[in-house]
């Protein structure tokens, strides 16, 4: 197994503060150790400016005026992991057999740099061998053919842009088949399904505008520092012009308490860092429903107790709380009155523009103070400090991430964010909105243009007519739906579009074996993965053109457009030399694929891949309203604002209201059995040298961890209890009943500032013990942010 990776492991002090020279360094030693210092200084010029390229990383938007370097450290790790010198070469493949790569670490298999041919794997050598693209395809169009359409799935990671994701669903429902699974199963599914339900939106409501006009931000389990790190200029903005900034989240983490900002010269030189949070509420895993009850439960009761300080003034009676514990309502009333307001809730907008307050308030109401304490890890007065500034500030936004949405509850966690945003009308006016930050750069991008397995969601009248088929009707499978198919032999075939799904998804162990019964894996990558190395009796590896490489085609350099996460469509160019002549681009290799398989259907895919404005013109033929005049406007600075009736207070759902949703549960029934004080609720994290399964580097800047990541946090209270020390190997083990134990090994016990009762370990090395139907009921997304586990030491630890 390759090592030179990893280093001696260290675990340090937490850090406090984002940014800073820790960040500059951090992009400098990237840069050096991918060989591209000067070629990579000179990319990160044109990094998400409204001419260049789009991140390949996150999601976030390309602002109009774009800051000097409007790039952030992941970014630009990002950047020099495509455009390394590095390659994964013939030479390379010919040296090592697939077993042999199977026992190297994630990071080690993707630092052998870009994919340079096309290859086949030998059964007889256990080695990927290269072969012709016309092979390839043909023997992918065969063995496709031969195999139904509904034991076929077709993938898509979140990097591939519109016009590729396009082509691709295209092809899949021209073959016949709705197998769409995508990155956002495993992500902000909980979103696409909740919000509908709430404000009829499938994604949030916010625009960058709305930090430059909001005075109160909510800001939801979502880690700004590694998971969207440009959004913190954002922040600070706000931050320094006195916009409360209220967390709710688990861990204290550096981005959310203070940052200072590398492009500041006064920051830098001073260590001069800027407060982000104004308040930091650690509510517990899965704690989200409760924590939200309780400042909804504070705001509804004041405005009960504003209500009778109103009447009593009428009739002449005294103003006194109707029972002894209602007075931190009746105080929290006066404050509003105080303020010579008349209302703690929005009326107006709640009773032209919702349905559902009555039930939800009273639910509201009924809930315990005490029980709602327990489940979500605050106080009474936290929940009620939460509820005071919500009530004090005209325009708030709503801000959050994968802690609510991987969750089994993730659906019910929206709904409750949409609930506390209605009660004060903060949907649809300028700095009030909702803004569900994703993950990967087009994830958001892909489902406008029909990656997606419910057929319903997609114009199949439209792509009947346009490219003369009949689109199959039946509903596909998701990300959760594959694993159980692959798992089972019912699904026979796997194109993957980029991504590492075998890492990403749960069930490692069992997927892995499965996997090898597939009769083809097809993978469109720019790089070397596990889930390459893991293999059907059929395997293709076809490397690809990176999104920052030129993509020089028949009518020229081709341009390409990806979705941000707050609903802005943005051009894309790339301007690094290819990693070897042999790539073709993603359209190129989806219409050969197409080509060698597909018998029906008219689809130009010559005339595509000669000119990609072609794939956009299709696009907006098929989706008119979103794209309208999609060419001439994808460089406009800013991008193109993708339609969202919720921004204007028009709900397109079923009832054409916004809806009060009101969750039954406080936390998910778990069946774990006895011994339940031994039992912590686990959620998975990302470090600083991560985005989602790339791993960059076995370290954790702002967790202090060094070298390693097989670390499990936890709060030095159950450090204790469980009868364990910081620096003890552990083993960790699914506490829910299932049929088989799933279990991780050698994990250092670490302490942490995390709630009692909760532990955390990295994803996706904590994958393998996420049972496959731990998912929320709804949108299948898995539960990577609530798994119950147990601890016992392990046979390597020192004590054993």
């Amino acid at each position: 197994m390759s090592t030179k990776s990893k280093q001696s492991p260290t675990i340090g002090e937490n850090a406090r503060t984002a940014g800073g020279w820790g960040a500059a360094r951090s992009v400098g030693e990237i840069l050096l150790r991918e060989h591209v210092p000067r070629s990579g200084s000179s990319m990160l010029a044109h990094h998400n400016k409204p001419d260049g390229y789009m991140c390949v990383s996150c999601a976030w938007a390309k602002p109009a005026k774009p800051h000097a370097m409007e790039f952030c450290e992941e970014g630009a790790k990002a950047t020099a992991w495509e455009i390394t010198t590095r390659r994964a070469n013939r030479a390379f493949f010919a040296a090592h057999t697939l077993q042999e790569l199977e026992q190297w670490s994630d990071h080690d298999l993707e630092e052998q740099g870009r994919l340079t041919h096309p290859m086949r794997w030998n059964s007889a050598t256990d080695r990927y061998e290269p072969v012709s693209w016309d092979e390839a395809f043909d023997e992918i169009g065969r063995e496709l053919r031969a195999i139904s359409p509904q034991q076929v799935d077709f993938y898509t990671s979140g990097r591939a842009s519109l016009e590729t994701s396009y082509m691709y669903q295209l092809f899949a429902r021209i073959f016949g088949s709705n197998n769409l699974p995508d990155s956002s199963n495993m992500c902000h599914e909980s979103t696409s399904v909740g919000l509908p339900e709430s404000i009829g939106a499938t994604v949030g409501t916010a625009i960058l505008s709305d930090f430059q006009n909001c005075d109160c931000i909510f800001y939801l389990a979502q880690n700004v520092a590694t998971s969207s790190p440009r959004m913190l200029h954002d922040l600070q903005d706000a931050a320094d012009r006195g916009v409360k900034i209220v967390t709710f989240n688990p861990l204290r983490e550096a981005g959310l308490e203070r940052f200072i900002n590398p492009q500041m010269p006064s920051q830098m030189l001073t260590g001069r860092s800027t407060s982000i949070s104004s308040e930091y509420f650690q509510v517990k895993n899965g704690g989200d429903i409760a924590a939200l009850f309780g400042v909804c439960k504070a705001l509804i009761e004041a405005d009960d107790a504003l209500k009778a300080m109103g009447a009593s003034k009428v009739s002449g009676s005294d103003a006194a709380p109707d029972k002894p514990d209602n007075a931190a309502a009746v105080a929290f009333a006066a404050s509003i009155a105080a303020a010579d307001k008349k209302h703690v809730l929005d009326h107006d907008f709640i009773n032209t523009h919702t349905l559902g307050f009555e039930e939800f308030a009273e639910t509201a109401r009924r809930h315990d103070w005490a029980e709602l304490e327990r489940v979500s890890g605050l106080t009474r007065e936290q929940m009620i400090q939460a509820a005071r500034i919500y009530a004090h500030s005209e325009a708030v936004l709503m801000i959050y991430g994968m802690g609510l949405t991987q969750h089994v509850m993730g659906v019910q966690n929206v709904h409750m964010v949409a609930n506390l945003a209605l009660l004060r009308g903060n949907v649809g006016k300028p700095g009030a909105n909702i803004c569900a930050v994703r993950g990967h750069s087009n994830v958001q991008g892909q489902r406008t243009v029909g990656i997606t397995e419910k057929p319903a969601l997609v114009p199949l009248d439209k792509l009947s007519e346009l490219y003369q088929f009949d689109p199959p009707k039946w509903e596909g499978r998701s990300t959760v739906d594959t694993c159980k198919a692959i798992m089972q032999g019912e699904a026979r075939a796997f194109v993957g579009l980029g991504g590492n799904f075998l890492r990403a998804v749960p069930e490692t162990d069992a997927m892995e074996e499965a996997w090898r019964k597939l009769r083809l894996s097809v993978q469109i990558a720019t790089k070397l993965n596990r889930s390459h190395v893991i293999h059907g009796e059929i395997a293709y590896l076809l490397p690809c053109l990176g999104r920052l490489e030129i993509d020089e085609q028949a009518s020229g350099p081709q341009a390409v457009s990806i979705e941000s996460s707050v609903a802005h469509f943005h051009g894309s160019r790339g301007r690094a030399k290819p990693a070897s002549h042999e790539l073709l681009s993603e359209p190129a290799i989806i219409a050969g694929i197409a080509k060698a398989t597909l018998t029906r259907g008219q689809v130009p895919w010559d005339e595509w891949v000669g000119d990609y404005s072609k794939i956009r013109d299709a696009i907006e033929a098929t989706y008119p309203e979103t794209f309208r005049d999609f060419n001439k406007r994808m460089f406009q600075p800013g991008g193109i604002s993708r339609p969202v009736p919720a921004r204007e207070r028009k709900w397109t759902t079923a009832n054409q209201k916004a809806n009060f949703i009101t969750p039954q549960r406080l936390f998910p029934e778990l069946d774990i059995g006895s011994d339940a004080g031994e039992v912590l609720n686990l959620t998975t994290l990302r470090a600083n040298d991560q985005f989602n399964t790339t791993i960059y580097a076995y370290g954790d800047r702002y967790r202090g961890v060094k070298g390693t990541r097989q670390v499990v946090f936890m709060n030095e209270e159950d450090i204790l209890r469980l009868g364990l020390k910081e620096g003890d190997l552990v083993d960790l083990t699914t506490a829910i009943h299932v049929v088989k134990m799933r279990r991780v090994m050698n994990f250092k016990v670490v302490r942490h500032d995390i709630p009692a009762g909760c532990c955390a370990a990295y994803y996706p090395e904590a994958n393998p013990l996420f049972p496959l139907a731990h998912h929320d009921a709804k949108a299948k997304t898995p539960s990577y942010k609530l798994l119950p586990v147990r601890l016992s030491l392990s046979a390597q630890s020192s004590r054993s």
